[in-house]
């Protein structure tokens, strides 16, 4: 799943000839051409712009980076960090903490102090944007920022690896906390066809809930698999490798049309915008608008 342990797992496949495809990894250095890694889901170069877009559409001036060092948040945190300097948006601080943290209250800390003085140097808290690049660790994270005032009157931005996690909209003040502050966060859309209906309908009714969309671009990968394997009669990851662009050019799955780039990445997508709101007295995952790769823009429901 993850772009760290797709890097851990490379060298190996590479050298033994080991097909990975993965649904969810998006690190901009694992695309490579030539190698055996494919993934099903587009890299960080097109999520990477959208909390710098989404900050810009707001009329935010100063954006501040929260995220785990490892090969994910730190591809991520560089697109957006880029992207923030070709809008204009000024960076304001980084923080960037160990992947196996689980406690920040010195990064809350440092991330309120950046703020204090960016409000004593006149710049509005809604003209400043925070945002956290992290995994379930984020509830930890949050649960600590939320003890300091000055970090609910700024906006805040996640990414694909906080959008539909549970745990922040299961512990109360974390998920007040991101309600009030309107954390929205990007993650691959799937199309929504009626493929995807069925198989999210199957689903429900199994686990009790829906699935992350990640999930669909899994079921697509065996089905992509089987049907390569079908093509060729090879257990030979050379030969599956060799059919993907036939199959895929006739596979409509459950994610949508997979077409994938030189590197074996797929090719950029839309995104849903999703936020915990508070609905009934209770608190859930919402999907409030989408963000459209092909032309940059946001739009909300």
């Amino acid at each position: 799943m993850a772009s760290s342990e797709v890097r851990n797992l490379k060298e190996y496949a590479d050298a033994n000839k080991i097909l990975i495809i993965s649904q969810s990894s998006t690190a901009p250095e694992l695309s490579i051409a030539g190698d055996y890694i494919y993934r099903f889901v587009p890299n960080d170069l097109y999520q990477g712009p959208i909390g710098p877009r989404f900050a810009k559409m707001l009329g935010v001036t100063h954006l501040i980076l929260v995220w785990r060092g490892d090969a994910w948040g730190d591809g991520l945190a560089e697109v957006a960090k880029k992207t923030a300097g070709e809008l204009g948006l000024t960076v304001a601080g980084e923080i960037r903490y160990a992947p196996e943290a689980t406690e920040f209250s010195a990064e809350a800390a440092k991330l309120a102090e950046i703020v204090n003085g960016l409000v004593g140097q006149g710049v509005p808290p809604e003209k400043i944007m925070v945002q956290i690049i992290a995994f379930g660790e984020a509830r930890a994270f949050l649960l600590t920022a939320a003890e300091y005032d000055v970090l609910w009157k700024v906006r805040w931005f996640g990414s694909d690896g906080t959008a539909y996690e549970a745990r922040l909209a299961k512990e109360p003040k974390v998920a007040e906390f991101s309600s009030k502050v309107r954390f929205v966060n990007p993650i691959f859309a799937p199309t929504k066809t009626p493929k995807y209906q069925e198989l999210l309908e199957n689903i429900k009714s199994k686990l009790g809930h829906p699935p992350e969309s990640y999930a669909y671009n899994s079921y697509d990968a065996v089905w992509v698999v089987a049907l390569a394997l079908l093509a060729t009669n090879k257990y030979d990851a050379d030969a599956i490798i060799s059919a993907l662009p036939t199959v895929l050019e006739h596979y409509y799955g459950a994610s949508g049309h997979i077409m994938l780039d030189e590197t074996g990445d797929r090719i950029g997508a839309d995104y849903e915008l999703v936020e915990i709101v508070k609905t009934d007295g209770e608190y859930a995952w919402e999907a409030t608008g989408v963000y459209h790769s092909a032309t940059g823009e946001i739009v909300w429901e």
